[in-house]
């Protein structure tokens, strides 16, 4: 996985004072998991973030941002933002701020149910 550890690091530090924080390897870099939920993920040149669907057209306005698309799909409320827009603590907490207010509020996913393993591996 290729991640930006300089990134990830700041994400870490601007995530030290909040509650519930789980780190855990996924799209291609760390993701943030608050109160059980994606929050942010650092990659390897920018940040990905789950904002409020409601915000996410105005979100596209500011600097390095960009909708996320995976499999052919835009995934409204996930918006992708360039590390080069986000230098300064000010970009990067904003972004933040609209993550974890979105945070607040939305459903966490229901927990999978993991597979019986095939059969206890069929009696010898």
């Amino acid at each position: 996985m290729a991640y930006n550890e300089q990134l990830t690091n700041r994400l870490r530090e601007a995530l030290a004072d909040t509650s519930k924080v789980v780190e855990k390897k996924m799209f291609s870099g760390v993701t943030f998991m608050v109160n059980g939920k994606m929050c942010i993920s650092a990659g390897d040149d920018r940040i990905m973030c789950r904002i409020d669907p409601t915000r996410h057209e105005e979100a596209l306005t500011k600097k390095g941002s960009s909708t996320v698309r995976m499999g052919g799909r835009d995934y409204i409320g996930y918006i992708y933002v360039k590390e080069d827009a986000i230098r300064g603590a000010r970009d990067l907490n904003y972004w933040l701020a609209l993550c974890l207010d979105f945070n607040k509020v939305v459903k966490a996913s229901p927990k999978k149910k993991k597979k019986a393993k095939a059969a206890s591996k069929k009696k010898k």
